[in-house]
């Protein structure tokens, strides 16, 4: 039985990844995973809301970001292990990964141990750098594999369930998009009115309070 047609803007996006979904997935969540900034996290999702229509197959899905994820933050230890920091702030100016975002990741490093290896998928920066700031800091390769190799599960499982979830209800979902976008840009204008509407109070207040 041949499965419904998308709804809306998703429908563009069927042939590109019925075609190429698992290469996607492979490529963009690698090369995230060892320091460059691409939307891995949210070509895993896309492909599991095409696995919940019927498009893909949500094991091999779920499998493909696992495997990626692991291999890419890998790549990333053994940059920071073996090219040092030096090296890691040589190339990383040309991927953003600055002095600054390289000192933050550390710091969470020094202040909450090997866990942060596992919660460090979740978190935007350190989902890039962990690896890389792993290397450089020395911590032993059996111990990041394996605190790394947990965190990938978490992070693949998680997001490959909710994608998946939404692909298997996601004409029901567009539809309430669709009907209630209307009412949600108005409040979202309303709200910006608000926002700077106390903010020019604020500085009418503070103007105030100087000349006095």
């Amino acid at each position: 039985m041949s499965t419904p047609p998308l709804p809306g803007f998703l429908s563009s996006l069927a042939g590109p990844l019925n075609h190429f979904g698992y290469w996607a997935v492979l490529l963009f969540v690698l090369i995230e995973d060892f320091g460059i900034p691409v939307p891995g996290e949210t070509i895993l999702i896309a492909a599991s809301v095409y696995a919940g229509t019927g498009r893909l197959n949500v094991v091999v899905v779920g499998l493909v970001g696992f495997a990626a994820a692991v291999t890419g933050d890998n790549i990333g230890f053994a940059i920071g292990h073996f090219g040092g920091r030096a090296l890691a702030l040589k190339w990383g100016r040309y991927v953003f990964l600055t002095e600054e975002r390289l000192d933050r990741a550390a710091g969470f490093f020094d202040r909450h141990g090997a866990w942060i290896i596992t919660v460090a998928r979740f978190i935007e920066g350190l989902r890039q750098a962990n690896g890389i700031v792993a290397g450089i800091t020395g911590m032993a390769w059996l111990r990041f594999l394996t605190f790394n190799a947990l965190g990938a599960a978490l992070w693949t499982g998680t997001w490959v369930s909710v994608g998946y979830l939404a692909g298997s209800h996601i004409g029901t979902i567009y539809s309430y998009i669709t009907r209630y976008s209307y009412y949600a840009l108005v409040a979202a204008a309303v709200i910006v009115v608000a926002l700077i509407a106390r903010h020019l109070l604020r500085r009418r207040r503070a103007g105030r309070q100087r000349a006095e």
